[in-house]
């Protein structure tokens, strides 16, 4: 490996190595203001930004939007709950990889039936089970991440030399972008399999097979 793709390859590692989640206990015990919302997420997520210093990490406009999407139930007297910021949470994730409409179906069930608490399992106790995986997956991803490297690698060795560095980037960048692809494909699927009995109402794709 050169000098610049072992930096390029280890900065990569680091980042996933830095990847924290904010812990319940972290969230303040009480209902926030909008403003108080949104400068907690900024100061929890910040550093997981692609441009720290320019990225909007939630807004006013963004926490109105979602209400208005029914991705987030409405706040008590302009006050947000610990569920709400768990909810925000998982939204900024997700609008990664998702649609709107995909985070809605998907959030439903979550919203009708956990938000509350009412039904044995709060919505704390599914963000804690999530998120509690994380730590294993990061060490799959981290070995994933340096075998895709080293087959990219091995691609290209008939370019000229000063052609290669640049193809082979292409390449890793290329085989991060499909196992991407095929887990988006993945999860759309399942998406489009949540029934109406789950989320109270019929995908496109349901209404469309009718």
């Amino acid at each position: 490996m050169t000098i610049d793709s072992e930096n390029i390859l280890n900065s990569i590692l680091e980042s996933l190595e830095r990847i924290e989640y904010i812990r319940p206990e972290d969230i303040p015990g009480i209902d926030l203001y909008m403003d108080q919302v949104t400068t907690f997420m900024d100061s929890r997520l910040r550093a997981t930004s692609r441009f720290p210093g320019e990225d909007k990490i939630l807004t006013k406009t963004m926490i109105n939007n979602y209400a208005k999407n029914d991705l987030l139930p409405p706040p008590l007297k302009k006050k947000y709950s610990k569920e709400h910021i768990l909810l925000l949470v998982f939204i900024y994730y997700l609008k990664n990889i998702l649609s709107i409409g995909d985070i809605q179906t998907l959030f439903k069930p979550i919203t009708d039936i956990y938000f509350k608490g009412e039904n044995g399992i709060t919505l704390e106790d599914i963000y804690s089970e999530v998120f509690s995986m994380q730590k294993d997956q990061i060490e799959s991803l981290k070995k994933d991440v340096v075998e895709k490297y080293a087959k990219s690698q091995t691609t290209f060795s008939q370019a000229k030399t000063e052609d290669q560095e640049f193809l082979r980037k292409f390449s890793f960048i290329c085989l991060l972008a499909f196992d991407v692809y095929v887990k988006k494909l993945m999860i759309e699927k399942m998406i489009d399999q949540i029934s109406p009995k789950e989320t109270g109402k019929k995908t496109k794709k349901q209404k469309d097979e009718e």
